[in-house]
């Protein structure tokens, strides 16, 4: 029971609940390449062509290129390259990716200039992931952690409702030994509070869930050379992940194991408003310019955390709610769209957003609002975890290339490529010694800082009378640097160091997709 105690320490003494920080809130904040299969195997450039329901959420204004009424549904398959099947996870799943309709009213007798109005469900996020990795340990540990927090007056007793009592820390290892006297490896004629070493550790954890985008257009198209749109969208979330760390110890010669599973689910909504343009700069030239932006998405999330941590004989356990608000940072986008003929359409698309500038926010209270009829929740700032992620994610850059050709009329080919610059900065690190709820409440020490993303696409698109059927093959590639724990290092004394080596991981997706629209 001595072990126990003193590891759960680390993940449970101070989490009542399961705030939000830096590296779960990038989670939510960031999107995938997806929609039509059309949209997808052109590598998703088409924000300066439209008339892809899928530019609804890019570039608005693209839904404004539409003549006729058009309704489409898309879905395939998800697979995960290289991975172990852990926990009952599955690396391949099926996945219902689009479904929306756009209806086009003509509003002039020459029918150059039209309104048209649509809506669009598309799974902007796809969570299937499979997380495995392992290491030895020489002098370090998750479980020492504990020692290194104690050390520096952060771990604090828990007061009523299960908060912390921030003016109550306990401030030496024989205070800690006074609360939990056999609970401890603490010798008392050395006022010392010693650890077990670590060998080597194994974390396996699986992600599921998606945030599914509901978006509602009005666009319109000013004597076929001006389109403008714009388009308000809802996000739904539903995350969801279990995972196991293992940490093989030595306590003296004698080796056991211990355990942290963690099992989280993020729900929740949020709403964010785009606006776009498309103009042709030369009358008679198919050649068209496109702008775009998008507000933050304005979430209101709960993370509701169930945390176990056993020696194999005996559990402590944790289970706790928590509810915060998670602004994502504006974007906006440029891009560039050209026709040859009927035959051949290039597109181009660039895309940027600070990630730096998310806002994670405390729920402070909430108010009537009799206007309304309903409650509204007041919020502010978490300026500590704010000021992290400025100092751990980055301004993203994507960049968006495409091509169709069609040989035939009823036949169209295409391909696609994309970049996505690292969100991550490559000395980011999860920081457990945060003054800010995210880091008191963490049940999970470990992050991962990822890299840049490449994504190779293609296509095939087949038109008969009315009816059309596309599908879409999409890999997706990007591998990050995974890190058990937070490094930690007294500079007082080397003895009291504690740092992991990083382990090389990889998310490498393939993804088959299959749309069927009618045009009318």
């Amino acid at each position: 029971m001595k072990k126990l105690i003193f590891a759960v320490f680390c993940v449970a003494l101070v989490m009542p609940a399961a705030a939000q920080e830096t590296y779960e809130n990038a989670k939510i904040a960031t999107e995938d390449l997806n929609g039509t299969a059309r949209y997808v195997g052109m590598g998703g450039a088409m924000d300066a062509l439209g008339a892809d329901i899928s530019t609804m959420s890019t570039n608005p204004a693209g839904i404004g290129l539409f003549r006729h009424n058009h309704v489409s549904a898309s879905f395939g398959l998800v697979s995960q390259e290289n991975v172990p099947t852990v926990l009952g996870a599955d690396k391949t799943n099926m996945s219902f990716d689009q479904a929306g309709i756009v209806i086009s009213v003509d509003n002039s007798e020459r029918k150059q200039s039209f309104i048209n109005i649509g809506f669009n469900y598309h799974k902007s996020r796809n969570f299937d992931f499979i997380l495995s990795a392992a290491d030895g340990l020489s002098n370090a540990s998750q479980n020492k952690l504990t020692y290194a927090k104690a050390k520096a007056g952060l771990l604090y007793r828990v007061g009523s409702g299960g908060i912390p009592d921030f003016d109550n820390p306990y401030l030496s290892c024989s205070q800690l030994d006074a609360v939990y006297a056999n609970g401890l490896n603490y010798d008392p004629t050395q006022n010392t509070w010693f650890y077990d070493n670590a060998t080597s550790y194994t974390l396996d954890r699986s992600h599921t869930g998606y945030i599914g985008e509901y978006d509602f257009n009005i666009s319109g198209n000013i004597n076929n050379r001006v389109y403008l749109g714009l388009t308000v969208g809802v996000h739904d979330v539903h995350y969801k992940h279990y995972g196991e760390y293992t940490e093989n110890l030595l306590q003296g010669t004698d080796p056991y194991t211990m355990t942290v599973s963690d099992d989280r689910q993020i729900t929740g909504q949020g709403y964010d408003v785009k606006a776009g343009i498309i103009f042709r700069p030369v009358e008679y030239s198919p050649f068209r310019v496109g702008l775009s932006v998008s507000t933050p998405t304005f979430y209101k999330l709960t993370t509701d955390n169930y945390t176990v941590v056993s020696d194999g004989t005996y559990r402590v356990s944790t289970n706790e709610a928590y509810d915060f608000k998670l602004y994502t940072p504006w974007k906006f986008g440029i891009s560039l769209g050209h026709t040859i003929g009927s035959q051949v359409a290039l597109g181009a698309s660039y895309e940027y957003a600070d990630y730096g500038a998310t806002d994670t926010r405390y729920i402070t209270g909430s108010y009537y609002n009799y206007w309304y009829d309903s409650y509204t929740d007041d919020s502010e700032s978490d300026n500590v975890m704010n000021r992290h992620t400025k100092e751990t994610l980055k301004g993203v850059s994507t960049l968006k290339l495409g091509a169709e050709f069609k040989p035939i009329p009823e036949l169209a080919l295409r391909v696609g490529y994309n970049y996505v610059s690292p969100m991550y900065d490559t000395d980011g690190f999860k920081d457990g010694t945060l003054d800010s709820e995210g880091s008191y409440y963490s049940s999970a020490t470990d992050y991962t800082n990822w890299g840049a993303t490449n994504r190779l696409t293609a296509g095939v698109g087949l038109n008969i009378d009315q009816f059309s059927i596309s599908a879409a093959y999409q890999y997706s590639t990007t591998s990050g640097e995974f890190h058990p724990f937070m490094n930690y290092w007294d500079k007082t004394t080397s003895a009291d160091d504690n740092i992991a080596n990083m382990v090389k991981v990889k998310n490498n997706r393939h993804q088959l997709l299959l749309t069927l629209g009618y045009t009318f």
